[in-house]
């Protein structure tokens, strides 16, 4: 039995991964998880409240980190 655990996205984020970090969690579709985060912030302002709770809570995923292979040749800059 494979143990799952909570982390920000770093491929579904629009700002801070928690949202695509909860819809892998969930299987489900990030937009889903970004409209609840918004209703809840349109019914009562706790919406962002959590957001940024979970923003600092929560880890960034290290197996989804984008890696930029390291290249020697400079770019040329016109």
């Amino acid at each position: 039995m494979e143990t799952r655990r909570l982390y920000r996205s770093q491929t579904e984020r629009m700002i801070g991964g928690v949202c695509g970090g909860l819809a892998e969690y969930l299987n489900l579709d990030p937009t889903i998880i970004r409209l609840v985060f918004v209703a809840l912030t349109l019914l009562g302002g706790h919406g962002l409240l959590i957001y940024f709770i979970l923003l600092v809570l929560m880890p960034l995923n290290p197996e989804s980190a984008v890696k930029i292979p390291y290249s020697s040749t400079p770019i040329p800059v016109e």
